[in-house]
């Protein structure tokens, strides 16, 4: 018979297994529909997918990093310039203004000392202009490439990835 008659104190089994045995069967019947499903292969094309997606932000993420810095560093470059430019006026203003104290009067010390002041309030404006002109510039490619990279990367299906890969990094720190 398929079913045995129980005795006192016997557990219950059907073609010879209990239930710990049937549960076992069905385990491995529903893995081995998973197997002949493919989800495994299935899973990892997904997961390739996203690799390759996070590998292409992290690579223009780069390409934004190193344009950022050849700009960086021509600002650094026109202010270095406007610096020797600086003192390049201030150079010949002094010489100027030696060449005027050796032959004037009084009148002459005068109009150096107005021509030394003229040449040092124009390095100067031509220093903040040059220093506000490399800001201005830094900030408006620094908002235009985080605005191009949040419009283009973010949005609910990059948020959902993002949670999804951090449970499974803490699933595994965990394993």
């Amino acid at each position: 018979m398929l079913i045995t008659i129980l005795a006192e104190g016997a557990k219950p089994t059907a073609l010879y297994l209990d239930a710990t045995g049937w549960v076992a069967v069905g385990m491995l019947i529903v893995f081995g529909i998973m197997i002949w499903a493919k989800v495994p292969k299935l899973v990892g094309g997904m997961l390739d997918k996203q690799i390759a997606e996070i590998k292409k932000t992290l690579d223009e993420a780069a390409d934004l990093r190193k344009e950022a810095e050849a700009l960086k560093a021509e600002y650094e470059a026109k202010t270095a310039g406007a610096q020797a430019e600086a003192e390049a006026l201030m150079a010949s203003a002094e010489k100027e203004a030696e060449a005027l104290v050796a032959q004037a009067t009084v009148d002459t010390k005068a109009l150096v000392a107005r021509r030394k002041k003229m040449a040092e309030e124009k390095i100067a404006a031509a220093e903040r202009s040059a220093i506000a002109a490399v800001r201005a510039k830094a900030a408006t490619a620094a908002t235009q490439a985080a605005e191009a990279l949040i419009s283009a990367k973010h949005d609910a299906s990059a948020d959902k990835s993002l949670v999804d890969k951090a449970i499974g990094d803490i699933g595994k720190t965990v394993n």
